[in-house]
């Protein structure tokens, strides 16, 4: 029998919807596969996102679990359909998952927030800074390795360009010091500076830089992204390790990093500031 393959993030995150929408309804496993007409397992199953849940399945569970959350429950059918097959998928089983997953996070969110204290944003990366990141990677990865990243970290930057359903609207929260690192050298340095100015003058992007001045700072040492999901039950945050992407959606982790999300708004400069900060800096690589 052939083996199923592992569940992405966001079929994982279904699964532990729909088990917090019957635990909230008091319900068991076994009354969820009576309704179904599958066997306990297979629920089980369904609720770890390693099987499938049609859109029809989630909705009749739903109704049963007298959940009158209508948004909440078409966005949760809407999760499980996969009659559309996304551009990441064609590097499955040639990147990790987790790179992936990111991309997917970024595709369906409605709106999306970040900040970064180390790296410029990953949407905004030129290819050439990408790759100094990827290259400089311990144990090193091979150059095909390295390219195939910078390939697909490009790719992820469709979801500001986008027709259908239109480009997402994102603000990008970075620390002063991650604009004067130069991953690359001066040059590439100052080529991706030139490009974050010109992105950030689009209407539905909005760069703040956070000026060293400012001193100590909420998920200091973290590269955080907030993705907005189609109802606010369905956010999602990712964080950034070394050992790969985490991903979190706990009520009280969310509450959490809206917070930090709002304290960057607050102490960080004005787009326009930011621009010209951003170009002085450029002027002096």
């Amino acid at each position: 029998m052939p083996t199923r393959p592992a569940p992405t993030e966001r079929q994982k995150r279904l699964g532990v919807e729909l088990r917090r929408m019957r635990i909230a309804a008091g319900r068991t496993t076994e009354y969820a596969a009576g309704l179904l007409g599958l066997d306990r397992t297979k629920v089980s199953n369904m609720e770890s996102g390693v099987r499938a849940a049609s859109p029809e399945r989630i909705r009749i569970l739903a109704s049963n679990y007298e959940c009158a959350d209508k948004p909440y429950v078409e966005a949760l059918a809407a999760m499980a359909d996969t009659r559309q097959r996304g551009w990441w998928q064609q590097f499955k089983g040639t990147l990790p998952q987790g790179l992936l997953d990111v991309a997917e996070l970024e595709w369906f969110a409605t709106r999306l927030r970040s900040y970064q204290t180390v790296h410029v944003p990953g949407l905004l990366q030129l290819g050439e800074y990408a790759r100094a990141i990827f290259a400089a990677a311990l144990p090193p990865l091979a150059a095909s390795e390295v390219e195939l990243r910078v390939v697909q970290r490009l790719r992820r930057q469709q979801v500001l360009d986008r027709e259908q359903p239109g480009p997402v609207d994102y603000v990008a929260y970075v620390h002063e010091w991650a604009l004067r690192m130069q991953f690359g050298g001066r040059r590439a340095m100052r080529e991706q500076l030139q490009h974050i100015c010109e992105t950030s003058e689009r209407p539905h992007i909005e760069v703040r830089v956070l000026p060293v001045e400012v001193g100590a700072f909420p998920g200091a040492g973290h590269a955080v992204l907030y993705a907005h999901g189609a109802v606010p039950q369905l956010d999602t945050v990712q964080l950034d390790s070394a050992h790969g992407g985490e991903f979190t959606h706990s009520e009280a982790q969310l509450t959490k990093y809206r917070a930090h999300m709002d304290w960057w708004h607050v102490h960080t400069l004005s787009p326009k500031d930011s621009r010209e900060l951003i170009h002085s800096i450029a002027r002096q690589l």
